[in-house]
């Protein structure tokens, strides 16, 4: 009697296991096809940049293009110095991969000039950033600390309607504008002479302070993917004028910025503000190329 009721037992045991071997297995099916258009799988990650180094930044730069910028190297006799001047210095950088830099300083009978280059590779650490759009982030914020000015209006659009409503400078409207009632209308000959035809130009006119719209401190195209350019001039305590010109542009993930700036040695002379931006573009256009970008 008590091995008949041993094994039914037994049995009801083997029974209720196995049921629970079927039961987990088949929960785990479910579990399995929960989500069955691949919500629960995880997102590629966004692409990495272009740039995976830098390059070395105090060899970055030729010769030809140091004699240029800075005349003074030319001025100097001592081969050892000079060889010195041409090394320039390394920026302090904790890691060369992410940034890296150099700086040249040299003084010459009418200036002192001071050059500096800066390497930055962006790299994202989120997944969902790459490393591109992370660059174009850093570089907007950098762009917005420069503080640009407005895009100066062309002879076109609203502006220059204005202007053809009342002329260059306050003179009397052009022949295409309503005549008012009380002022009979000039003859075509007087009408040609006396009103301007259209708008003046105002790319080239001066801002405010004296400087030409086209040496303004701009947004500048066909360097890298975006690039911006500053221009900036003060005075040390001697009154000696010193003009920066700052040059930054970005390539997919790397951000070069040049920082050009003269002193003149002369007092009430002020740094050439067309030939230093001329210069510095150069500069960064040859660096863009060495970049691929």
């Amino acid at each position: 009697m008590q091995r008949k009721a041993y094994v039914p037992g037994l049995a009801a045991l083997l029974v209720a296991l196995l049921a629970g071997c079927t039961g987990g297995s088949s929960g785990g099916t479910r579990a399995d096809n929960a989500n069955p258009d691949g919500g629960g799988t995880t997102t590629p990650a966004a692409q990495p940049g272009k740039y995976r180094t830098l390059p070395e930044p105090c060899g970055a730069i030729g010769h030809g293009t140091l004699d240029s910028l800075l005349p003074g190297i030319r001025q100097i006799t001592d081969v050892d110095q000079r060889d010195k001047a041409y090394q320039g210095e390394a920026a302090l950088t904790y890691d060369t991969d992410r940034r890296v830099g150099c700086r040249w300083k040299v003084e010459s009978t009418d200036a002192t000039d001071h050059l500096s280059v800066d390497f930055e590779r962006v790299v994202s650490y989120d997944n969902a950033v790459s490393d591109d759009s992370q660059a174009q982030s850093v570089f907007a914020t950098k762009q917005a600390a420069a503080d640009l000015p407005e895009p100066t209006t062309t002879g076109s659009g609203p502006a220059s309607a204005s202007g053809a409503q009342t002329g260059a400078a306050g003179g009397p409207p052009s022949s295409s504008a309503s005549p008012s009632a009380a002022s009979p209308s000039p003859s075509p000959s007087s009408a040609s002479a006396s009103a301007p035809t259209s708008a003046p130009d105002t790319s080239t006119s001066p801002s405010t302070d004296g400087t030409p719209a086209d040496l303004q401190p701009r947004t500048l195209d066909n360097l890298g993917d975006e690039a911006f350019l500053d221009d900036t001039l003060s005075s040390s305590g001697s009154t000696a004028k010193q003009r920066t010109v700052t040059v930054a542009f970005r390539t997919s993930n790397v951000i070069v910025t040049i920082e050009y700036e003269e002193q003149s040695a002369a007092v009430g002379v002020v740094p050439d503000s067309r030939e230093m931006q001329d210069k510095a573009r150069k500069l960064a256009a040859k660096l863009a190329d060495s970049l691929g970008g």
